[in-house]
């Protein structure tokens, strides 16, 4: 009788941790910051992409309330945003060489730094500070005509590369990139 209950508690437990475990997968989805992601197809079938969450606005003043002015910034929410390019870029002349990285973001009302970090792996608001940077590089700040709820990176095909921009509420900051 014992035997029969440690092994239907034993399996019980394993049914209960896979719940957990599938539950989590799927919770990611369901997050008040869903997932998302943004790429760039460059020459010769090299690529930069970027994952992230997408935060909402929900009512409330973004910049320079929800995230601060001057202060880095995650970029996004819950886990730290990807940087992932199979190339060497220029971003805004800068030179990244191909690899992985995270990316946060100074915000300012008329320009914004973009933070490239060497160390992966952050939880969301976990900078690493500026000895783990790759560079700071300055972003154009510009108003959108409407405001944006979701936080959204995208990326613009140019002749050269392809533009990064970040929008919300009524800002966008971009900076262009281009394979070496």
């Amino acid at each position: 009788m014992r035997k029969q209950f440690a092994v239907l508690a034993v399996g019980g437990l394993a049914l209960g941790l896979m719940a957990v475990l599938g539950s989590a997968q799927m919770d990611k989805a369901a997050r008040p910051s869903p997932a998302a992601k943004a790429s760039c197809a460059l020459a010769d079938g090299k690529t930069i992409t970027i994952d992230y969450s997408s935060p909402r606005a929900k009512g409330r003043k973004v910049f320079g309330g929800l995230v601060p002015y001057g202060e880095v910034w995650r970029a996004g929410a819950n886990e730290a945003t990807t940087f992932v390019t199979t190339t060497d870029l220029m971003v805004g002349g800068n030179h990244v060489p191909a690899g992985s990285y995270t990316i946060f973001a100074v915000p300012k009302k008329d320009k914004w730094s973009l933070v490239i970090s060497k160390k992966t792996g952050e939880w969301g608001t976990n900078y690493p500070g500026p000895s783990e940077d790759l560079a700071r590089i300055d972003m154009k700040a510009s108003t959108l005509p409407a405001a944006v709820e979701n936080f959204t990176i995208a990326f613009d095909k140019t002749a050269s590369g392809c533009t990064l921009r970040m929008d919300w509420e009524t800002t966008r900051a971009s900076v262009d990139i281009s394979k070496m």
